[in-house]
């Protein structure tokens, strides 16, 4: 029987508490449960020792280890790759979307550039499944040196772990982990206190040790376990007898540093070049070291000395002593003897199983610039990008721009490559990389490129006020030399115009669309882009009557063919803004989830934030709430992974829908004040929209009108500011403004009638009834909801029926009411719209009917998520496909399948249906 926990205390002196939190995951595996824990301290300070601690207590686990490696390489999922390694033996046992995605990632099948999300969901469920015989214990060391996309993985499947038996520890230096593991659980290991710390330091000591020097290096070491062992190996006979020169100056970790180069100057040079070549190649691989040796000129024996000296371990794989070892074998050595070691790497590496690895090490081992190593590197970084590797494509890119012999190709290069680092969400790295360029010989064409690609960081990672000045100059000056580059850059400044909106401190849309003019109207041929831009540039020059068939010829476009990962980070979300201007609920739909597929395929995490967040609006007025709560979540972790500080409109929106004031107040006013803050006029409206929206449900009509007065004051806002006139003119009607409502539907009625959608013709009806009385308001109603029951707008349905049911209570007509009322009370009940549905409530009142508020007992306890999960089995969807929909494993879609059922009172599937309608949840 393993050892528990308890019996490794004395291993690890002064780790109790430690040891207890680990035991304690364990204990969770053992139960059925999923954990994990990011272990953060500095160089030496035993979070290794803990791993194995770990691994030592987790008796009756399967142990799954990765360890990142510091190194210039990334080589995209190579982490995650070693780390699935023990199970893809079961990758054809996954569904096959999965399996293909994963096997693409890691390079084990052909394919198109794999989705993101596909691979996290992939190896979630490799994970769950390798789970189902014993739990799993997956140890990640050094995880600060994981490559990106492994990385951004990793985080995704962790916040998606819940019932699997899967235990995922992340090891990582203090101040260099990823973002991708904030708010993760952490233990921060601090250095032991001094009675254990005294312990080890006697230990790790065979002679006698004299009390000053054993005071001095407890005080020099804080605690810091590695360097109670090795300092006493640093120091000299005399040091021994007499201490320590005082004071060191230097920190603790660059002594650390300097004692191992002591022990590493002490061995044979042939040992020593066999550290240097060990430290120079990141996998580990014996094989790959020995054969790299003799192409060196030095045999197996060279090992001897360095493994008598206890800094490296030659058995299955490459082990160093410490992480500083490798560092300092590979850095103490001189440029020279690193190329040398290089050369003899890529020379020993297999061009036709490995020509990404074996570019990398001929880069390094080149002396001069090499186009030809430079095009083997630019090919390494397409297939990087077909893998979905754009953090690995940059890499590649960068190192082939140094490598480049012609200036004008060296730029195009590192331009390229900036142009990956933008779309992989590595903004401070593109930013650093176009300053390098900058200092280099440019063209006019590149220099306009670099003004294009800041403006783009810019945007991307806070869209504010300085992004529409930077792509607008941009363009202006590509327009000479690149028209298409040109256009590009204007479609980028437009966008940026829209969420600038009423606070852009300079050009706004109709500057950029007036700027934009002159180019599209000399172009030769208009592509897609040019088509939407075209059409935006109409509406604020024209209006809206005008542009409405160039902006719809547009948006069908976008609908067509297959776009370029170029056309769905630039355009989709603007085309799909366009849509919902148009009041075309379908386009918008369809163009949405387009570019939510496109921006996954591609990996391009900088725009999937965007993506998803259009999505959650597209799902709240089709009345998917708690699809769109999802989505919110998936914000949120992308958010970090992608290091994005996009405010979560989608939060906010989906909190005013739900009518829910106490989360809903605070997301709009923190909204507010960041927005305000960062030019971000877009945002701004949306929250007054959400506030109108929030008020109206609530029947604070006066509180409706002072937002939506601001929501909608702004036209050239797209798409919100149509949402805005409807709350306006709702919220003027029942304030008793009548001049203010008439005002507003005038507004509103101008784009309606172009738009002739039934989406809009169906508002604008509903709107108008308010105005109006008799018959004609009557017809006008009845119109509202025959037109918006052929959409899939449904929460603008709810609303219609609610109106015309006020609309007849107030008339008299109490029998006709609640029929309108029970059915809106019930399909804002079913969608979660809290606010509207009381509101329904209290008005079935007033007729004499009642109905129950919605409860916890209403909904028998099912949390949002098992609701949604409950509805999809009943229509049929497997475990697996559940999952696959919302970005958990199969497993946990079973457990919270079996909570459904112990609350709905049912054994089977079969009954679900059945149960979910007794319960008014259907």
């Amino acid at each position: 029987m393993s050892p528990g926990p308890r019996s490794r205390w004395p291993d690890l002196p002064g780790r109790r508490s430690e040891c207890e939190t680990l035991a304690g995951l364990v204990k969770a595996a053992r139960a059925g449960n999923s954990a994990v824990l990011v272990i953060q301290g500095e160089p030496g300070i035993g979070k290794t020792a803990l791993l194995e601690y770990l691994a030592g207590a987790a008796g009756g686990s399967r142990i799954l280890r990765v360890a990142g490696v510091e190194s210039q390489l990334e080589l995209a999922f190579s982490g995650l790759h070693q780390l699935c390694e023990p199970l893809l033996d079961g990758l054809d046992r996954l569904p096959a979307p999965q399996a293909d995605a994963l096997g693409t990632a890691f390079g084990l099948r052909a394919g198109p550039p794999p989705d993101r999300f596909l691979i996290g969901l992939a190896v979630l469920t490799l994970l769950s499944e390798g789970a189902r015989q014993q739990p799993l214990l997956c140890l990640v060391d050094d995880a600060q040196w994981l490559d990106q996309a492994s990385a951004q993985t990793l985080a995704f499947v962790v916040r998606r772990l819940a019932t699997e038996a899967v235990v995922l520890v992340i090891a990582t230096r203090d101040g260099e982990g990823r973002r991708s593991w904030t708010g993760l659980p952490s233990l921060t290991v601090e250095g032991l206190a001094e009675p254990a710390a005294d312990t080890l330091l006697k230990a790790s000591f065979d002679g006698p040790l004299d009390d000053r020097v054993r005071q001095r290096i407890l005080a020099e070491a804080h605690g810091n376990p590695l360097a109670l062992l090795e300092l006493p190996r640093w120091l000299t006979s005399t040091e021994l007898t007499f201490g320590p020169e005082p004071p060191w100056p230097r920190t603790l970790v660059s002594r650390m540093r300097d004692g191992f180069l002591r022990r590493l100057e002490q061995l044979p040079a042939p040992s020593r070049r066999l550290l240097l070549t060990a430290a120079a190649e990141p996998l580990g691989d014996v094989a790959l070291l020995w054969r790299a040796a003799r192409q060196a000129g030095f045999d197996v024996n060279a090992a001897g000395p360095a493994e008598q000296a206890g800094l490296i371990e030659l058995g299955e794989t490459v082990h160093f002593r410490h992480p500083l070892v490798r560092s300092v074998a590979y850095w103490s050595a001189d440029l020279a003897e690193r190329r040398t070691a290089h050369r003899a790497l890529a020379e020993a590496t297999d061009r036709e199983l490995d020509p990404d690895r074996r570019a990398w090490h001929r880069a390094h081992a080149a002396t001069d610039p090499d186009e030809t190593v430079a095009a083997e590197l630019e090919a390494s970084a397409d297939r990087a990008m077909a893998q979905g590797g754009l953090a690995a494509a940059a890499a590649f890119l960068d190192r082939a721009a140094i490598l480049t012999p012609d200036p004008a190709d060296r730029a195009q290069r590192q331009l390229d490559a900036a142009g990956a680092m933008v779309h992989a969400g590595a903004f401070d790295d593109a930013l650093n990389l176009l300053a390098v360029a900058g200092h280099g010989p440019l063209t006019a064409l590149q220099r306009a490129r670099t003004d294009m690609l800041r403006g783009q960081v810019e945007f991307a990672s806070s869209r504010g006020n300085e992004a529409l000045s930077l792509l607008l100059t941009a363009a202006r000056r590509l327009e000479p030399l690149d028209r298409a580059l040109a256009l590009d850059s204007y479609g980028d400044a437009m966008t940026a115009a829209l969420f600038a909106g009423r606070l852009a401190s300079g050009p706004g849309p109709l500057e950029v669309a007036s700027a934009a003019h002159g180019a599209l109207a000399s172009a030769d041929h208009l592509r897609r882009g040019d088509l939407l831009l075209k059409g935006v540039a109409v509406l604020f020059a024209d209006g809206y009557a005008t542009a409405v068939p160039l902006l719809r010829k547009a948006i069908r476009a976008f609908g067509g063919d297959e776009l370029t990962m170029e056309e769905s980070v630039r355009f989709m979300w603007l085309a799909a803004v366009v849509a919902s201007d148009l009041w075309d609920e379908r386009a918008w739909a369809v163009l949405t989830s387009r570019h939510l597929a496109n921006v996954r395929t591609t990996g391009a995490l900088s725009a999937l934030p965007l993506a998803l967040t259009t999505c959650v609006f597209v799902d709240v007025f089709a009345g998917e709430l708690t699809a769109a709560a999802d989505a919110v979540e998936e914000i949120r972790a992308v958010s970090e992974a992608a290091e994005n500080t996009l405010t979560l409109y989608a939060a906010i929106g989906l909190a005013a829908f739900r009518g829910h004031e106490d989360q809903a107040a605070p997301l709009i006013a923190d909204a507010m004040r960041e927005l305000a803050a960062r030019g971000e006029g877009i945002g701004v409206s949306l929250a007054h929209w959400a506030r109108a929206l929030l008020c109206n449900g609530l029947s604070r009509y006066s509180e409706a009108l002072a937002a939506a007065r601001e929501a909608a004051a702004f036209p050239a806002e797209i798409g919100v500011s149509n949402w805005g006139l409807v709350e306006l003119v709702e919220a003027a009607v029942r304030a008793g403004e009548r001049a203010t409502a008439v005002e507003a539907f005038e507004q509103l009625s101008v784009m309606t009638q172009a738009s002739g959608t039934d989406w809009a013709l169906g508002v604008a009806a509903r709107s108008n009834a308010q105005l109006h009385q008799g018959e004609q308001a009557e017809d006008l109603y009845r119109e509202a909801i025959e037109r918006l029951g052929r959409t899939n707008v449904r929460t603008e349905l709810v609303r219609a029926r609610l109106l015309y049911g006020e609309w007849l209570r107030r008339e008299g007509r109490r029998v006709e009411a609640r029929e309108l009322l029970r059915a809106s009370h019930e399909a804002a009940t079913e969608i979660g719209m809290d606010a509207f549905a009381e509101r329904a409530r209290r008005e079935l009142a007033a007729t004499g009917e009642l109905a129950r508020k919605r409860t916890v007992d209403t909904s028998l306890d099912l949390t949002a998520q098992e609701l949604h999960i409950a509805r999809l089995a009943a229509r049929g969807l497997s475990n697996p496909e559940i999952g696959a929909e919302l970005f958990i494993s199969p497993r946990t879609v079973e457990w919270h399948l079996r909570k459904v059922f112990t609350k709905l009172a049912i054994s089977t599937r079969t009954h679900l249906t059945e149960a979910l309608q007794a319960a008014d949840l259907w």
